[in-house]
């Protein structure tokens, strides 16, 4: 059987010479045309044949077709190019789960997915789980903490499926002897291991986690050119063995789903197996008190119980992140007290959501690619007093599939009664279109600046890749 890897951008080449590896027969195909000289050479190296779709009709027999689960094509259109083939379609999602199967068997593994709140989650997760020194994959990096300590094994990596096998290369070439890495030589004696994992992806999972974690589904945006969704893309969910998945989209897009180790969490809804009984929001400290009911964990047991706790959650949608976590752990059969212990721990990420004092200035940032109007509502009302505050709101735009929505967010900062700063291109595109007093910088870092000058506290919010703002 031929095995056709369309898309070299995100993350097939990974995929192809995997599969080439294991001794299969790999085609690929650049479908966005991205193809760097190193990734073609290595290609060439495992006898991986790249080629153009016009070129299907050279071949005979049967035809796998691996493919992004937001290709821009239809399956009619591949097959069009030689209908005499036998085409069988697969997802890269299910590639790497073939590629990893035997990979993991006794280290509990957490695949993340959902629209809004994946990397926060990997790092609230990574709390409860530091015991177990877990090897994590997230839009922060491919990283590794060994008692305590953290290892990037690569900064600049993205949460495609393919880089979940990617990640698990690198853990295994830093405890490796004498490996060269980003931060320097391993030597032997410094065996690095992991006895866990954390997997952030974009649009769905590769059903390798033992508890697969959907956060929500906070905008069902399109994809494929429009002939998919969000919602379709991360039912992929329910590959894992048990699924944590928020109940309100549970309810609406997945309730005809077979299953028989699902999970829900609510805010709101007493029906699901966890839920929120009381909360008590701080800037430093938000203490959470949670039931849950009937939970089947990933040896088949069910529980039920209460927790209380402390830990950095701000804000409403900060606090569904945190149940979603907990409910992880939970199917993980990790003990409450561990749960307790480990999450007050969690104090923000650095370019994402943490508080810190600049001179009489407390700021609050909120850093995300996937910003939208929802977002920015629960962001402002994070803060009591809002006449202590600046509020910024700006960003850029084309770094995720979802774009924001310019006019409920004008709607929506016009009824407000604070003077907004506008940054960013986000914050120039607004800025014309708001008929409330704004100002406008074009600077980000002028803001800070600006409110420190005047001892003003800050609370910036800002649509952006955090690498773009990690030096500031």
């Amino acid at each position: 059987m031929n095995n056709l890897v369309i898309d070299l951008t995100h993350g097939g080449v990974k995929i192809a010479i995997s599969l080439a590896k294991k001794g299969r027969n790999v085609l690929a195909y650049d479908l966005y045309n991205t193809l760097k000289p190193i990734d073609e050479e290595m290609l060439a190296v495992y006898d991986v044949e790249i080629i153009k779709l016009e070129d299907l009709t050279y071949f005979k027999g049967d035809m796998n077709v691996i493919y992004p689960i937001h290709m821009p094509m239809t399956f009619d259109e591949i097959k069009s190019y030689n209908p005499n083939l036998n085409y069988t379609f697969q997802t890269h999602h299910e590639a790497v789960f073939e590629i990893l199967k035997n990979w993991g068997k006794n280290i509990p593994t957490v695949e993340i997915t959902g629209v809004k709140g994946k990397t926060t989650s990997v790092f609230m997760l990574k709390e409860i789980l530091i015991d177990k020194n877990p090897l994590i994959l997230s839009s922060l990096g491919a990283l590794l903490y060994e008692d305590g300590k953290k290892y990037i094994l690569k900064k600049n990596i993205s949460i495609t499926p393919a880089n979940i096998k990617e990640t698990v290369d690198l853990a295994y070439k830093i405890a490796n002897p004498i490996c060269k890495i980003a931060d320097g030589i391993v030597e032997s004696e410094n065996l690095r291991k992991y006895n866990s994992a954390i997997f952030e992806s974009s649009l769905g999972v590769s059903g390798i986690g033992d508890v697969g974690l959907l956060l929500n589904i906070a905008e069902d945006y399109p994809i494929a050119q429009g002939r998919s969704s969000a919602s379709k893309a991360k039912k992929q969910v329910f590959r894992c063995k048990c699924v944590a998945i928020e109940k309100e989209s549970f309810d609406k897009y997945y309730s005809d789903v077979k299953h028989d180790n699902v999970n829900t969490f609510s805010l709101y809804d007493e029906n699901a197996n966890l839920f929120l009984k009381n909360v008590e929001y701080d800037l430093d400290k938000t203490c959470v008190e949670i039931e849950y009911v009937n939970v089947k964990t990933v040896n088949d047991n069910v529980v039920s119980g209460s927790l209380i706790l402390e830990t950095f959650a701000p804000g409403r949608h900060h606090v569904s992140n945190l149940l979603g976590v907990v409910l992880t752990s939970i199917c993980l059969e990790i003990p409450s007290e561990t749960i307790q212990e480990k999450i007050r721990n969690y104090k923000g990420i650095i370019g994402r959501t943490n508080k810190k004092q600049i001179e009489n200035s407390i700021i609050i940032e909120e850093i995300n690619p996937g910003l939208n109007t929802q977002a920015i509502k629960e962001s402002i009302n994070m803060i009591s007093n809002l006449d202590d505050y600046y509020i910024s709101i700006g960003g850029d735009y084309g770094i995720t599939c979802e774009e924001i929505d310019e006019e409920k967010l004008v709607i929506f900062l016009n009824g407000l009664d604070n003077e907004i700063i506008l940054t960013g291109d986000l914050g120039a595109s607004i800025s014309k279109k708001l008929t409330k007093t704004s100002q406008y910088i074009e600077n980000y870092n002028d803001v800070y600046d600006l409110a420190i000058k005047n001892n003003k506290n800050l609370l910036f919010i800002y649509r952006s890749d955090y690498r773009k703002l990690e030096f500031r």
